[in-house]
């Protein structure tokens, strides 16, 4: 009965706008990958049509008990086990460069059978962690340049391991989530700006290599990606995808063409419910359900801002802070590539593309935002009842 009650206790505590938000976005999203994926499951890889809406409702079931295990622990708990996930994300990078087989050019994934495993995209969020639990155990040595330089020094290593698989659209939302965690974080002004000019320092040179060398150093496969401008002037081509995007955003309208009746997930798009679902959901449900979808969007980072905000400590913070900078970024690199607005990168969008790892990761990261919130809610309590 006691136990019950905790359970009740802690449940109350969840941020409640920002999980129905959450919810409706999830739904969407199913609802989606089954109307965006069933041609090119039947056609394509010759399944059952249902064949990716069941394997997302499954990654769906997963995350919903991986959530409820979750929130009944501490965020202390998530940084204490950060370091063995860690070291072991890692590994398994480094297995994958060793033994992994190519899949889409990149060798990025395990296989197990029917399902797959990406562990680029796990050590996102735990690098996420295991940087807001570092900075809070080190705080009071954050005036030493290796003690505050040691956390990107060892994202800086994993990154190179995933550009080498090669990676690079994870490496640079990698890359950037460690930066403005490292900006957060209690250290001095000095180490910060030292660090930003060095890091521009080193961006510019890798922009000078790049340009001498005519991108050379970069996969074919990478430097057509960087042909994005006008696509449709490519369109048996490099442009292919991007302009078949456009055509699908330009078939809905404003109302969109209904529920199930896209033309372009009809093989025009390769893997539609991925990349470039945000494009078929435009086309079925129109431009005002796609700026809605946006504006749930940024109510949700809202929420996460404003509980980090709320945060009694720094390891709260820089979790919350940290989980809005890794679903923005995602956001942003999928519809800025969707609208040719920069290179395409292979980025899944939060809540409606298709994927195990990324669903998982994405429902662990808003697990934690609302652990956070919990933690918030029952120190405020404490407070009134002294």
């Amino acid at each position: 009965m006691v136990k019950r009650k905790r359970e009740k206790k802690v449940l109350r505590y969840l941020d409640m706008p920002l999980l129905i938000a959450n919810l409706i976005l999830f739904v969407i999203g199913l609802i989606m990958v089954f109307s965006s994926s069933n041609v090119t499951a039947y056609m394509s890889h010759a399944v059952s049509p249902y064949n990716y809406f069941i394997k997302q409702t499954i990654f769906l079931i997963i995350g919903l008990i991986m959530f409820l295990i979750m929130i009944r622990f501490n965020t202390k708990v998530y940084g204490m086990f950060s370091w063995i996930l860690l070291l072991a994300v890692v590994a398994s990078l480094i297995i994958l460069l060793i033994y992994g087989k190519a899949t889409n050019d990149a060798v990025s994934w395990f296989d197990f059978g029917p399902f797959s495993f990406q562990p680029s995209e796990f050590i996102k969020i735990i690098i996420i962690v295991w940087m807001a639990r570092f900075y809070e155990m080190n705080e009071k040595k954050l005036t030493s340049y290796s003690t505050a330089l040691f956390p990107p020094i060892v994202a800086a290593g994993i990154a190179v391991l995933i550009m080498l698989q090669p990676d690079l659209g994870t490496a640079i939302i990698f890359s950037v989530i460690v930066f403005f965690l490292f900006l957060a974080a209690p250290i001095s002004n000095s180490i910060k700006n030292k660090t930003i000019f060095g890091c521009i320092g080193m961006i510019l040179v890798i922009a000078m290599v790049l340009i001498t060398t005519g991108g050379s150093i970069l996969e074919s496969r990478q430097l057509s990606r960087f042909n994005f401008r006008n696509p449709c002037s490519r369109l048996l081509t490099t442009g292919s995808q991007v302009c078949n995007g456009y055509i699908a955003i330009n078939n809905g309208g404003l109302t969109g063409t209904g529920l199930g009746n896209s033309t372009q997930k009809y093989l025009y798009l390769p893997e539609p419910y991925t990349d470039f679902i945000f494009a078929i959901i435009v086309e079925e449900m129109g431009a005002i359900f796609g700026i809605g979808i946006i504006l749930l969007y940024m109510f949700v980072l809202y929420r996460i801002l404003m509980i980090g905000r709320s945060s009694y400590t720094n390891r709260g913070s820089l979790m919350c802070y940290g989980i809005a900078i890794y679903i923005f970024c995602h956001i942003a690199v999928n519809l800025l590539g969707l609208f040719g607005l920069m290179p395409l990168t292979g980025v899944p969008l939060p809540f409606m593309s298709y994927g195990g790892s990324f669903t998982i990761c994405l429902i662990a990261a808003l697990t934690i935002v609302q652990r956070v919130n919990i933690e918030n809610k029952i120190r405020d309590s404490l407070k009134k009842s002294n």
